[in-house]
């Protein structure tokens, strides 16, 4: 081959791969990743939004769970996707900064960008609705004169439950046992099964739950959710324990920042729409948008928090 057409080939070569690239988001789907299993409140909020970011993006979105790890393993899969847009992951806290403080990882978090919060939502405890345990003094008195013997199923260590949990361990001097499990639904199942005496959930998973079958014994906010305002909190009951579930969605950094703003213009603009509005309604998603920007910059306190929480843990109290 001359050198002429050599260089006509690389030249054409170059031209079919911009083309390519300038076709983004259009020529093929972007799958986005979901940390937990299907059915929990993760899940069901990204399915019910997918469907308006692909109407913004002229794209398809398949929704792909990977359960595990509190998150890890749908971060690390996140991380290894290549750096092209096609790949987009559910992001929640506490459980994304937490694995920064008690493991290492199998990626590196700096590396993952967030696009936008769209919930937030408090966190409960759950049991039976024949349980003993009808507030949660009367949890603590049990716990109390039977050490370890109260076990609470949470979505891993490091998650809103878990943390929830070792909260109110401090705050009433017990002793708990916490079950992982890899989503809110085996957890659920869990539970009505009696292998475990009560559960975390986040408040919209608990009130769009049967009623007849569970009950929640408190909610970790400062005040009392719109979604459950017959709920008192923890701190009406005398307890110190607040604890909420932030979810949202991102990408790798080093995705092509247009790109990156494209995608959290479309789901800026998608959470925006009338007709998601009130599918979430019916969803009891507590929607509390926030710019991938200004979620960003909240996540340092926010880790500060968690570590102390951990922190007293580790030192005994």
């Amino acid at each position: 081959m001359t050198a002429l057409k050599s260089v006509a080939l690389a030249s054409a070569m170059l031209s079919v791969a911009g083309a390519a690239w300038a076709d983004w988001p259009t020529d093929r789907p972007i799958e986005m990743i979901v940390a937990f299993a299907p059915g929990g409140g993760t899940d069901i909020m990204l399915r019910t939004l997918a469907p308006f970011v692909e109407a913004e993006l002229g794209t398809q979105i398949p929704v792909m769970n990977r359960p595990g790890a509190s998150g890890e393993i749908a971060y690390t899969a996140l991380s290894q996707a290549k750096p092209d847009g096609y790949t987009i992951s559910s992001l929640n806290t506490p459980g994304f900064l937490t694995m920064q403080v008690d493991r290492k990882l199998r990626f590196d978090p700096a590396a993952i960008c967030p696009l936008a919060r769209i919930v937030e939502d408090p966190g409960t405890f759950i049991v039976q609705a024949e349980s003993e345990y009808q507030t949660l003094a009367d949890l603590v008195a049990y716990a109390k004169e039977n050490p370890g013997a109260v076990s609470v199923g949470t979505t891993g260590v490091g998650t809103d439950e878990h943390l929830a949990m070792l909260q109110l361990e401090q705050a009433a001097g017990i002793d708990l046992t916490a079950v992982p499990f890899a989503g809110a639904n085996e957890a659920k199942t869990a539970l009505l099964g009696g292998h475990v005496n009560l559960i975390g959930l986040n408040v919209a998973e608990y009130t769009t739950s049967d009623q007849n079958a569970v009950r929640a014994l408190a909610q970790f906010a400062e005040a009392r959710s719109t979604l459950a305002p017959d709920l008192p909190t923890a701190k009406e009951q005398g307890f110190d324990v607040l604890m909420s579930s932030e979810r949202g969605l991102a990408a790798r950094c080093d995705v092509p920042e247009a790109d990156r703003a494209r995608l959290a213009q479309a789901i800026e603009t998608a959470l925006a729409n009338p007709e998601f509005q009130e599918k979430a309604k019916q969803q009891q998603l507590p929607l509390s948008y926030l710019s991938g920007t200004d979620w960003t910059a909240q996540m340092p306190a926010r880790l500060d928090r968690f570590r102390e929480i951990l922190a007293l843990v580790e030192g005994g109290q």
